[in-house]
């Protein structure tokens, strides 16, 4: 609740960076990029007697009200609305606000959460109430409140709005007071935080190693610019120090040897893929882009962006094979490669121990430098190829897949797409496991014939000896589907 008991007016962006809009015809709500819009401003009521709950008011003076009509037939969740108050309604207007890290979940009267949605049309940019049950939809119910507070101009908006709604204007720039970040260090944050913080792993530390699930290390490259992972963790490319950040208490930022901040870029890896660019970069005026949230996952770390992003390191082929971006792991099969081990190659010294006095002087210095300790987890030593395991393959054929549009078409179909591991070669069970990782239901598996370039559906077992493929997913409710079904495919 700290997040709203500020301000007056939030502002909530998606796990996609698009802000909650309300739309014109005063009942549709959706997702957009314009966050600058005073649609995308909701007034806050705290309802009385419920200390988690809030009702969040449209600038067109109407409620977010989670409603019982269904999004789409025959597919599970139901719209979120813009709706006039009613009394007596059993809480269909309130949310409880449930912290998750930096982030919330706002949770329905019936226990569904409010759900930013992903992938093709129609479920891009909508707005529903829904479980995410699917591995892939988790982090589509987690959002980003922007508080801001409204001065003593506008203190009468959110009782003043009635027939006369649309006549409202945001307040200029100048009359917006930014409230203090959730990231600030309080007493309710050191409290709230402790049993998820990862700092633990960088207490006391002056320069560590951070090693991914590849058993690479993050390097920085030569060109003082890129970021890559590399398995000689004892170059001086693999250090990176650690700075605190002032006044927080669970940030910290990474410098490379070359002087310059691990950054999270604006810079997509690929064109049509997920997943930013993380870079090496020195910024005039430092910002949120070079600061990391530590989150701890058992004795590994996560490394989490102001915007809720993690440092990841992906595998796979090229380009992405020893690339590092900034990302959410939608898969199940890319959820480790947000997870880190923390290696302390320099710490900070408390203070000096006793001598004896017979005993030389210990050097003046602020630190010792460990150039070869061992991890926190005393795992093997790191000084090269030749004495680190390779990683171990992972067992099953890789499967890329696609999802086509309402009359079968793909874009970018010439890039690698999303994928994920499969055992096994019967066709209902592949659709079992894209099901799950996408959460979308009743899509039909294709291949594209090489000889007229055409959809058909899969229908024989998958080729023996983990032989990698590419698919291309057709919703049931799509112009191809139908097609199907005419010419008997199905």
């Amino acid at each position: 609740m700290e997040f709203f008991e500020k301000s007056k007016a939030v502002k909530l962006r998606s796990h996609l960076d698009k802000y909650l809009v309300a739309d014109d015809d005063q009942i549709e709500v959706r997702q957009s990029r314009n966050g600058s819009s005073r649609r995308a401003q909701w007034v806050v009521e705290v309802v009385e007697g419920k200390e988690r709950c809030v009702r969040l008011k449209s600038c067109h003076g109407r409620y977010l009200t989670a409603s019982v009509i269904p999004f789409f037939l025959g597919m599970t969740g139901n719209k979120a609305v813009q709706a006039d108050f009613e009394p007596g309604s059993q809480g269909i207007h309130e949310w409880e606000v449930i912290r998750d890290g930096f982030q919330v979940r706002l949770r329905s009267c019936c226990g569904t959460y409010l759900r930013g949605n992903g992938g093709t049309p129609p479920w891009r940019n909508s707005i529903t109430h829904d479980e995410p049950y699917a591995s892939a939809t988790q982090n589509w119910i987690l959002w980003d409140v922007e508080n801001v507070k409204l001065l003593d101009d506008f203190d009468s908006f959110s009782s003043s709005v009635s027939d006369d709604h649309c006549a409202w204007e945001p307040p200029s720039p100048m009359s917006i007071i930014s409230v203090q970040s959730p990231m600030k260090s309080s007493k309710f944050q050191k409290n709230s935080i402790k049993f998820i913080s990862g700092m633990d792993f960088f207490q006391n530390a002056k320069a560590v190693r951070l090693r991914s699930h590849h058993d690479k290390y993050l390097l920085a490259e030569e060109d003082e610019e890129s970021v890559t992972q590399d398995r000689n963790g004892s170059s001086k490319n693999a250090r990176w120090v650690v700075e605190p950040v002032p006044g927080y208490d669970f940030v910290i930022r990474l410098k490379s040897c070359y002087g310059k901040y691990l950054t999270a870029s604006n810079q997509p890896l690929l064109l049509g893929v997920t997943g930013r660019k993380v870079i090496q970069t020195q910024p005039g005026r430092l910002d949120s882009s070079i600061e990391w949230e530590p989150v701890k996952d058992g004795s590994r770390v996560k490394l989490k962006t102001r915007y809720g992003n993690f440092l990841r390191a992906n595998g796979g082929l090229p380009p992405w094979r020893n690339s590092v971006t900034h990302d959410i792991p939608y898969r199940t099969v890319t959820q480790d490669w947000i997870l880190w081990d923390v290696d302390v190659v320099e710490i900070h010294v408390q203070s000096p121990p006793s001598q004896n006095p017979s005993a030389p002087p210990l050097p003046h210095s602020d630190s010792l430098d460990l150039p070869y300790t061992k991890s926190l987890k005393f795992s093997r030593q790191e000084s090269g190829d030749s004495n680190v395991s390779s990683p171990r393959k992972a067992e099953g054929r890789i499967i890329y897949y696609h999802v086509a549009e309402e009359d079968g078409s793909v874009e970018d179909e010439g890039v690698q797409g999303y994928s994920l591991v499969f055992k096994g070669n019967g066709v209902e069970e592949l659709t079992r496991k894209i099901t799950e990782e996408t959460g979308l239901e009743g899509i039909i598996v294709c291949c594209r014939s090489p000889l007229n370039g055409k959809l058909y559906p899969l229908r024989l077992d998958l080729p023996p000896n983990n032989v990698t493929m590419q698919v291309v997913l057709v919703l049931p409710s799509s112009t191809v589907a139908r097609e199907f079904e005419e010419q008997g495919l199905l």
